[in-house]
């Protein structure tokens, strides 16, 4: 799992749409295009921003939600947390430690 986190935040266009998510949760994939497009100046087509909000959403860094015929992408930090945790809190077991 924290390898596709890893993956997922190794791409700097991948950043910028989590940037976007964090500003403004639940926005469609043309909001998320249009936002990239005029904010960032990216010129990406919407075959791209999809291709790279399904990697998030492997990663867990992007949850969708159908409401009627819209697609709803929120940003979910909960993987986020985790990788944190494991080396930011103090006297936590390692994977290998905690193991019986």
């Amino acid at each position: 799992m924290a390898d596709d986190v890893f993956k997922a935040l190794a791409d700097p266009t991948r950043r910028t749409i989590l940037d976007e998510l964090a500003d403004k949760s639940g926005q469609t994939l043309f909001e998320i295009c249009s936002r990239l497009s005029m904010k960032h100046r990216l010129g990406l087509s919407r075959q791209a921003v999809s291709h790279h909000l399904a990697v998030l959403e492997a990663a867990g860094l992007v949850e969708t939600r159908r409401e009627g015929r819209y697609k709803f992408h929120d940003l979910n930090t909960a993987p986020l947390r985790r990788i944190t945790e494991r080396w930011l809190v103090p006297d936590a077991p390692g994977p290998e430690e905690s193991a019986p």
